[in-house]
């Protein structure tokens, strides 16, 4: 799904009365899978649309997505290349990825 999609689904949810926040890539270093930029909608049922890293720390985000949508506040996620953080998450590439999160009013 290209960029575009993303931000209608994310309009069509707001315009449907769905709390919705939209997380966007803002910075990578080393191995990472998908580009500054890059964006993933999440509408207050948890469905989501787009990718912020092609599948392995979607969960999370998705998770702090929801969170943003109940309290408002936006976040700046943090994944890393730590060993802990690594396998918590799935950026077992050794990619560094800097995701910021906030409500769609």
């Amino acid at each position: 799904m290209n960029e575009p999609d993303i931000l209608d689904q994310a309009a069509a949810w707001r315009a449907g009365g769905k709390g919705v926040a939209l997380a966007t890539v803002v910075v990578t270093w080393g191995s990472s899978p998908r580009p500054v930029g890059s964006q993933l909608a999440v509408d207050d049922a948890g469905a989501f649309v787009g990718s912020v890293s092609g599948g392995c720390i979607e969960g999370a985000v998705v998770r702090e997505a929801l969170d943003c949508i109940g309290d408002g506040k936006p976040r700046l996620l943090d994944f890393g290349i730590s060993n802990e953080q690594a396998w918590d998450v799935g950026l077992a590439c050794g990619g560094k990825v800097q995701v910021f999160v906030e409500r769609v009013e």
